[in-house]
C-alpha cells in the first residue's frame, strides 16, 4: 500500500518513508462568459506547516511542469498498481453482486423505489423524532406501493460522547417501526458532517471526541492550498493511522459498523436489506472540492484540490519521488484558480495547453484519484468482512457532477477526485473497485434532463449517466440511482423511469437494481405531489407501462388518512 501505510507510517515519523514498490463526450465549444462568478482575489498567500520540513509559503510553487517527459509517469503507474493489488489482496469473501443482488430483483418487472426519510429523523443525543408523523408517513408510503426507506446512522449521533460507547436508541425505534409496517431500510453509515451541503437542513458534526482530535491536529482535516480546513469527513491521509484516540479512521468506521451489526442481527437480511457506506463529504465517495458552507463554493464552480494536509502531502512526497520527479511532490497544482473559477479562467483546466492534458498532470490527477480509490478499497473490505452473512446488499455512493462535464477536461469532477476528461474514463476504475467487493454503484442526478440547466456551464447530466451506465455494465456491478434535488414534477419522474428501465435495445444492463427518492416531508405528501409521486412508485414498480396509471386513484383514495395525518403531525 504505497500510498497508504508507508507514507503515513512517516508522517508520524517527521519524515516520509520511501516505497520501492517497484473521452466520452464530443468537443463543443468554449463556455461563455456570461453571468460568471467574479474572478477570485489572484495572488493568494497561505502558509502550511509540515512536520520535519520548511513550510510552504508563498504564491504557491512553480507553475504546473507541463513540459515534462512523458517517461516519467512510468514508476508512479507501477507504484499505483503494487497499492491497489496490495489493498485487493483481501483474504475476507467478498459478496458476489449476481447473487447478493439478482436474487432480490430478478423476478421483478420494474425497479424498486425507496424514500429517504429527514436528515434530523432521529434526534442529536438519541430518540426518534416527531414518532406519530413518522408512523403515519411510514404507513402511507407502504400502502402507495413504496420498497422501503433510506435512513443517515449518524456517526455524530450514535458514538457522539465517548469512543466506543454507542446509543442507537432513535434507530432501534425506526427499525422496529419499519418492520412493523413491512417496510424494507437502507441504512447509511454515515461518518460525514450533516450541515453545508445542498440539500442539508439541519447540522450534525462529528463526533465530540473525533473533533477534540482534529483541534490538536488540524491537519486531520482536509485542507486547500489557501489553509482552509474542511471538518466534513476526516482526510483520508491518515486512513490507517492511529489519531483517532489510538485507532485509526478506517478502525473507528470497522468498529462502527460491527456495532451496528450486532445490534441489528435480527433485521439485516430481512428488514435492513442494504448497508450504504459513507466514504466522504455527503456520504459520498469524493473529496470534499466543493463546499457551500460559509459561500466557499457556488455553482458552477470548478471546486479546489483538497490535497494540502500533512498526511496527503506526504504521500505526494512518496508518490513524486517513486515517478523519479521529487520536484512534483510539494503540492498540488498551482495554476488550477480557485472555487469558482471556470475552466478557460485558470491555466491547468483550459481546453488547450492546459496542465491537465501533460504528463504532470496525469501524474498528480492519477495519484489523487487512486488515494481515492484506495480509501474505497479500505473501507470496503472492512464492510463486506463485517456483513457478508448477513444477507445484506452494501453500496456506495458517487456524486452527480455533471457542471461542465461538455468541456474537455472536466474540472469539478477532477477537483472532486475523478479522474474523468475527454481522454481518460473516471468512472470504470471505480465500477471495478466496487464489483471487486460485489457493492452496488450508487449514482445521482438521474432526474435531470440537459436543457433544465444553464447552458453556459456546459452541463451534460444526461450523458454523464449514460457513461457511469455503461461503467458499471462493463464492469459488471449493480447500479441504483438517486435524484440529486427535490423534484416532485412529472418531467422529472418521467427522466428518472428512462434511466432507470428503459432498456438499450435488447440490452438489459441499463436496468437499475434500485431507486431511491429524496426526500419524504410535508412537501411530498402535498395533495398534487402525492398523487404524480404515487403515479411514479406504480409505474417503476410494474416496469413503466402507462396502463398502471389506473391504479393511482385507488392508492391515492387508500393512503389518503395517512398522508392527512402525517401533514397535520408533522407542523
Amino acid at each position: 500500500m504505497a500510498f497508504n501505510i508507508a507514507h503515513q507510517l512517516g508522517s508520524l515519523a517527521a519524515a516520509p518513508i520511501s516505497d520501492a514498490a517497484g473521452g466520452q463526450t464530443a468537443d463543443p465549444s468554449p463556455a461563455s462568459t456570461l453571468w460568471k462568478p467574479p474572478m477570485a482575489q489572484a495572488n493568494l498567500r497561505c502558509r502550511i506547516s509540515r512536520a520535519g520540513n520548511p513550510d510552504l509559503d508563498g504564491v504557491s510553487p512553480p507553475l504546473s511542469p507541463c513540459r515534462s517527459p512523458a517517461s516519467a509517469l512510468t514508476p508512479i503507474r507501477q507504484d499505483l498498481s503494487v497499492a491497489c493489488q496490495a489493498l485487493v489482496a483481501d483474504p475476507s469473501p467478498a459478496v458476489e453482486t449476481d447473487d447478493a443482488v439478482s436474487s432480490r430483483h430478478q423476478s421483478r418487472k420494474g425497479v424498486p423505489v425507496f424514500v429517504m426519510l429527514p436528515l434530523d429523523t432521529v434526534k442529536p443525543g438519541g430518540g426518534l423524532k416527531r414518532r406519530k408523523a413518522m408512523n403515519a408517513s411510514l404507513m402511507a408510503l407502504k400502502n402507495a406501493g413504496v420498497e422501503g426507506v433510506m435512513v443517515d446512522v449518524w456517526w455524530g449521533i450514535v458514538e457522539r460522547d465517548r469512543p466506543g460507547e454507542y446509543d442507537w436508541g432513535g434507530y432501534s425505534d425506526l427499525m422496529l417501526m419499519a418492520h412493523r409496517h413491512g417496510l424494507k431500510v437502507q441504512a447509511v453509515m454515515s461518518f460525514h458532517q450533516c450541515g453545508g451541503n445542498v440539500g442539508d437542513s439541519c447540522t450534525i458534526p462529528l463526533p465530540k471526541w473525533v473533533l477534540e482530535e482534529m483541534e490538536k491536529d488540524p491537519d486531520l482535516a482536509y485542507t486547500d492550498q489557501w489553509g482552509r480546513r474542511n471538518y466534513e469527513y476526516v482526510s483520508l491521509g491518515c486512513d490507517t493511522l492511529p489519531v483517532l484516540k489510538d485507532r485509526s479512521p478506517v478502525q473507528c468506521y470497522s468498529d462502527f459498523m460491527r456495532a451496528f451489526k450486532d445490534q441489528f442481527k435480527d433485521f439485516l437480511g430481512s428488514t435492513i436489506v442494504e448497508i450504504q457506506v459513507g466514504m466522504g463529504p455527503a456520504g459520498e465517495l469524493r473529496y470534499p472540492s466543493y463546499p457551500e458552507l460559509n459561500g466557499t463554493w457556488k455553482f458552477p464552480g470548478i471546486g479546489a484540490f483538497q490535497c494540502y494536509d500533512k498526511y496527503m502531502l506526504s504521500s505526494l512526497k512518496v508518490a513524486a519521488e517513486a515517478a523519479g520527479k521529487p520536484e512534483w511532490g510539494h503540492s498540488g497544482p498551482t495554476d488550477a484558480g480557485s472555487y469558482n473559477n471556470w475552466p478557460e479562467d485558470v491555466p491547468f483546466f483550459r481546453r488547450e495547453g492546459g496542465g491537465w492534458n501533460c504528463p504532470y498532470g496525469d501524474f498528480f490527477l492519477t495519484w489523487y484519484s487512486q488515494m481515492l480509490l484506495n480509501h474505497g478499497e479500505l473501507i470496503l473490505s472492512a464492510a463486506t468482512t463485517i456483513f457478508s452473512s448477513t444477507n445484506t446488499v452494501i453500496s456506495v455512493k458517487v456524486a452527480g457532477i455533471h457542471w461542465h462535464y461538455g468541456t474537455r477536461s472536466h474540472a469539478p469532477e477532477l477537483t472532486a477526485g475523478y479522474y474523468n476528461t475527454r481522454f481518460n474514463n473516471g468512472y470504470l476504475p471505480i465500477a471495478r473497485m466496487l464489483a471487486r467487493h460485489g457493492a452496488i454503484f450508487n449514482f445521482t442526478c438521474v432526474e435531470m434532463k440537459d436543457w433544465e440547466q444553464p447552458a453556459e456551464a456546459m452541463c451534460r447530466p444526461e450523458a454523464l449517466v449514460r457513461q457511469v451506465a455503461e461503467a458499471a455494465r462493463e464492469a459488471g456491478v449493480g447500479l441504483a440511482g438517486e435524484n440529486a434535488l427535490p423534484r416532485y414534477d412529472e418531467a422529472a419522474h418521467e427522466q428518472i423511469l428512462k434511466n432507470s428501465i428503459e432498456k438499450d435495445g435488447d440490452d438489459e444492463g441499463l436496468k437499475m437494481v434500485g431507486f431511491t427518492y429524496l426526500r419524504m416531508g410535508m412537501d411530498l405528501f402535498h395533495p398534487e405531489n402525492w398523487r404524480k409521486f404515487a403515479a411514479f412508485v406504480q409505474r417503476m414498480a410494474d416496469g413503466c407501462p402507462q396502463e398502471t396509471l389506473k391504479k393511482v386513484d385507488k392508492a391515492v383514495h387508500e393512503t389518503r388518512p395517512w398522508v392527512q395525518e402525517a401533514l397535520m403531525m408533522s407542523k
